[in-house]
């Protein structure tokens, strides 16, 4: 387990990433965690003394990484940007995103479908699941089920589905 003491920052202005809390993990350290990889993995441990599981991190360049920190992390730790947090991580390789019933029927219809939804990456598939279990009411869930149908029908991943929708 690899122990961190981070100031939490947040982008003024950094594209989609614009307004995200987050705390930036230095290569060597990531490397301590996950040795050699490049890309997106998931960390669980404690920050300060909240348990989290299941946290991404975002690859930033050069080996670097940051976790973002959303508002009800932020909230559990009372701590907002400027302050210090304390974290003790390790890889979450226990971290699976089980995919909805009714999302798996809907894919199942054509097998393009599924096909296209699992060569995805699984950081996506993960973005889509999240997302379509995110919905707070069912109108709302079942228009995101229909948007990812939509989009593994044109082979989407993710980030291309929502910037098309926001056309």
């Amino acid at each position: 387990m690899v122990h961190i003491k981070a100031e939490i920052e947040r982008f003024e202005s950094m594209g989609e990433k614009t307004g995200w809390s987050y705390v930036f993990v230095p290569a060597a350290l990531a490397n301590e965690i996950k040795p050699g990889c490049k890309k997106s993995f998931r960390v669980k441990g404690k920050i300060d003394q909240l348990e989290v599981a299941g946290m991404a991190t975002t690859p930033m360049g050069e080996g670097d990484f940051i976790i973002a920190l959303k508002s009800e992390v932020r909230k559990k730790l009372k701590k907002e940007s400027g302050a210090v947090v304390e974290l003790y991580l390790e890889e979450d390789k226990d971290f699976k995103v089980e995919m909805p019933e009714d999302l798996d029927i809907c894919l199942s219809e054509e097998e393009h479908l599924m096909h296209n939804f699992l060569k995805q990456p699984k950081s996506h598939q993960n973005y889509y699941i999240n997302w379509i279990n995110q919905a707070k009411t069912e109108p709302t869930r079942t228009k995101r089920i229909v948007m990812t149908v939509k989009a593994m029908d044109k082979g989407q991943d993710f980030g291309t589905m929502i910037r098309e929708s926001k056309l």
